[in-house]
């Protein structure tokens, strides 16, 4: 099948596209910076000695699907593509740049699908959605939560809800903290705790969703495969932790202490509005409506998701 990925540049849509070549899919890949885009590329062939999917490079302006559009036709969309959260503290100039590169991007596919009917749009959104909510178990019947990032969530899903109405499935991917050795949070977080100055940030005991990135673009495939695949999924590991049972596992996969904690009050002088509403939330989300369509993660809990992600998987 040919999968079209806006957004697949960035850390998730390129474990993503990884997986997908060497699943047999052709991969185009919409960027905007045509002069470091790669030319048309094959992956090794798959496990199973199928002949790998290719990946082409297509430019596009982020906001419609001119020059694009067309090669929705008969495939699959999935709609990656927003301003990094994470980025730099949440000026009013930043956050309008969050919200505006979401709502572009999903106005885009929307004209895609009404110019030419892809078999399933899979719409990235994030874990934000629900908002603080300390012990709550959160499933996808969860309402949405209070805040930027829950609100900024809302609108992102509602950004290509119109495909439905073309009679197109459609799928919503709220995805934790992807833990990945080439990008995303990890590599920052990891840094202090091989030094032995790793902790918990804040009291510790805010839950904290999480998965691992191969888990991640196995959820993605998953679901844009799976034709009974529709609606909101949560995209976080069945074995949830806490802020301070994370950094335990981190300390005893390293062999480091984990004494030293961030507090919060030190994260909020550094990054404002940011720290309370994605450093600090309490997430307690599980995968339920992935987990009833027989996804199995290959990384379910913690301690062996960060022993691969070290080296020091037995």
């Amino acid at each position: 099948m040919r999968v079209v990925i806006t957004g697949g540049t960035g850390f998730i849509g390129r474990a993503l596209t990884r997986l997908l070549t060497r699943r047999g899919h052709d991969v185009v890949v919409l960027t905007r910076r045509p002069r470091s885009s790669p030319p048309a590329t094959s992956h090794a062939p798959g496990p199973d000695g199928q002949p790998a999917g290719k990946v082409d490079h297509v430019v596009w302006d982020g906001m419609t699907d001119r020059g694009w559009g067309h090669l929705a036709e008969d495939a699959a969309v999935i709609n990656l593509a927003g301003e990094n959260i994470a980025d730099g503290r949440w000026s009013a100039e930043k956050k309008r740049d969050i919200v505006e590169s979401r709502l572009a991007a999903g106005s885009a596919v929307v004209q895609a699908a009404a110019r030419a009917r892809p078999r399933v749009v899979v719409q990235a959104s994030a874990v934000g959605y629900y908002g603080h909510r300390g012990e709550q178990v959160l499933d996808e019947s969860a309402p949405p939560g209070k805040g930027f990032l829950a609100e900024t969530a809302v609108m992102w899903e509602q950004s290509t809800r119109e495909v439905e109405d073309m009679g197109v499935r459609r799928v919503v991917a709220r995805t934790g903290v992807v833990l990945g050795s080439d990008g995303g949070a990890f590599p920052r977080m990891l840094a202090p705790f091989r030094l032995g100055l790793g902790g918990p940030i804040g009291d510790g005991r805010a839950w904290f969703p999480w998965i691992h990135a191969l888990d991640e673009a196995r959820a993605m495939m998953f679901l844009m495969e799976c034709a009974e695949a529709m609606g909101p999924f949560n995209l976080a590991a069945p074995g949830i932790v806490t802020g301070k049972g994370l950094s335990d596992a981190l300390g005893q996969v390293l062999g480091r202490p984990t004494v030293l904690r961030v507090p919060a009050f030190a994260l909020r002088l550094a990054f404002g509005e940011m720290a309370d509403a994605a450093l600090l939330a309490s997430l307690r989300v599980v995968p339920s409506r992935l987990s009833a369509l027989g996804f199995r993660f290959g990384f379910p809990e913690i301690g062996a998701a960060l022993a691969d992600l070290t080296g020091k998987a037995a």
